[in-house]
């Protein structure tokens, strides 16, 4: 990278804090690429990944177009109280409503049109003692229900018109485990992964037992169909310099979202990093039968990656070993996978926090193909694509993070061939609100990219959202966030850094914007979702 490396170990402690603070909080014209999911209509948006595929294209929306997407304006804003925690939430719009959560504990039901609130639920309403828990996934809309997760590990149903608790379950066995996976529905059942801010504790703290793992619920009921655990159970292997237990295995968290492959019954998911030790399913791509969780393959494309943030800290060896072997990277898959078809065969692609974009033969396993687009950066990984690519049934897109700059590129999908990148504008931290913070701001891409015909979506931590040409790159519209906004909920809120976790949401000529994540541009107020129409 450019920067100089003071400021690269000060921008990767900034984003730690960030997640220590989560941990606080927690206690070219497209076809169709999949089917709408059961309950939806055509032009909806009823979950994180857009569809069972996960290719975040609309196909079906019709009004904006590269022509005319340069007129989008703001239609609504609703703002968040100020909790200090992100906006994480990726909404899902389906028959008209708009279902998210806030960084304030509670879930959300709105008229996707006005912005008018439907109806409120509290997380605290199941269990008073949730103070704290936040929801940090996307929901998922199918057969009249919402579903969700939270910081606590707890996977909740509502009824889409009500708001009615259905039912809730705790997933998490460890109480560090969290949902930052989106919730699929295919077949009767919800598929969601867990992760864990265990690796973010100090030296005191024992470390580490957390597991991760992927889970088949009823949908109906919420009970445990299957569950696939990505590391072994940890055993204690002595003390830290600390005097603090030392655990070994540990970590491989779900951080994504799952796709499934209609065609063959086939689940797609990645994983994180080791916390501790090195064994399981770390840094892998894992197939497995969506029916029962069984293996089909997995391919692991990392040697050895044993993480946490003590590792970024002075005099870390101690607390982590990587450091010796150059093991001690994050390359972790945080980003949902893709499946799509290329070359008369079915792919499955998926980012991963090095900067690689891989892909494998989706029935095999064997690869493909594989494109460095991102810049490594070893003990953080903040420099590779972090949550998410689309795919339009034409080419790939996808955007990389603290590359010195971000760089949206496309991707012909049979060989990986750059077709274009388009680097974040050189004036986002010049311009707009961010130009007041030259040392907060960075030009650096944070969400999971989006598509509909024509366009591509993607927002900068440079608090700036904008519509990308799919033919050319060229940028056709931007937005800047870091200012205030009316609520119609009747609360000031203000912009941030264009949310990680999830991307923009395309649906019925709207696109709804989550702006609450780091860097935080200084204000008094809590963090917005926009919506823009023509």
């Amino acid at each position: 990278m450019a920067a100089d490396s003071r400021g690269v170990i000060k921008m990767r402690r900034a984003l730690f804090r960030l997640f220590v603070l989560i941990g606080a909080v927690l206690p070219l014209m497209a076809v169709s690429v999949t089917p709408t999911l059961a309950g939806s209509r055509d032009g909806d948006w009823p979950t994180w990944q857009g569809d069972t595929k996960g290719s975040r294209h609309n196909a079906a929306e019709r009004r904006i177009t590269p022509a005319n997407v340069g007129k989008l304006k703001l239609k609504w804003a609703f703002a968040y109280p100020k909790t200090g925690a992100p906006a994480k939430s990726q909404p899902a719009v389906v028959d008209g409503g708009i279902y998210f959560g806030g960084p304030d504990g509670k879930f959300y039901a709105l008229d996707a049109r006005t912005g008018a609130t439907r109806w409120t639920f509290e997380l605290t309403s199941v269990d008073p003692a949730a103070g704290g828990a936040i929801v940090l996934d996307g929901p998922a809309v199918a057969r009249g229900k919402v579903y969700f997760g939270d910081s606590r590990g707890y996977v909740y149903a509502l009824d889409q018109r009500t708001g009615r608790l259905r039912w809730a379950k705790d997933t998490e066995t460890h109480p560090a485990g969290i949902h930052t996976s989106s919730p699929l529905y295919y077949r009767g059942k919800i598929y969601i992964g867990a992760s864990s801010g265990e690796n973010t504790g100090d030296a005191a703290t024992p470390c580490c037992t957390f597991r991760g793992h992927i889970d088949a619920l009823d949908a109906d009921t919420g009970a445990l169909t299957w569950r696939y655990w990505t590391v072994p159970e940890p055993v204690q292997v002595g003390t830290w310099p600390s005097g603090a237990a030392r655990f070994e295995p540990s970590g491989a968290g779900v951080w994504s979202s799952p796709v499934i492959d209609p065609a063959t019954g086939t689940l797609y998911v990645g994983t994180g990093q080791n916390y501790t030790g090195s064994a399981g399913d770390f840094d892998s791509l894992l197939a497995l039968d969506a029916r029962n969780g069984s293996v089909r393959w997995k391919q692991q494309v990392t040697r050895a990656d044993t993480w946490r943030s003590l590792c970024n800290e002075p005099d870390a060896e101690g607390f982590c070993p990587g450091l010796r072997d150059g093991s001690a990277l994050d390359y972790d898959i945080g980003a949902t996978p893709n499946i799509f078809r290329a070359g008369g065969r079915t792919l499955v692609g998926v980012g991963q926090k090095s900067g690689v974009y891989h892909a494998f033969d989706a029935r095999t396993g064997t690869v493909a193909w594989r494109r460095q687009l991102g810049v490594p950066l070893p003990s953080g990984g903040i420099s590779g694509l972090q949550w998410g690519s689309s795919y339009d049934g034409h080419r790939l897109y996808a955007a990389s993070y603290f590359a010195d700059p971000g760089t949206v590129f496309a991707l012909e999908p049979a060989t990986g061939q750059v077709l274009w990148q388009t680097p974040n504008p050189a004036d986002g931290c010049t311009t707009g609100g961010a130009a007041a913070h030259p040392d907060l701001c960075a030009l650096a891409h944070t969400p999971a990219v989006t598509s509909s015909p024509g366009v591509v979506w993607e927002g900068s931590t440079d608090g700036k959202m904008r519509a990308y040409s799919a033919r050319t790159g060229k940028v056709l519209w931007q937005f800047d966030t870091v200012r205030e906004f009316a609520g119609v909920n009747g609360l000031t809120g203000y912009g941030a850094s264009i949310s990680g976790s999830g991307g923009a949401v395309v649906a019925n000529g709207m696109v709804y914007v989550q702006a609450g994540y780091y860097p935080f541009y200084p204000s008094d107020h809590g963090n917005v979702l926009l919506a823009f129409g023509l």
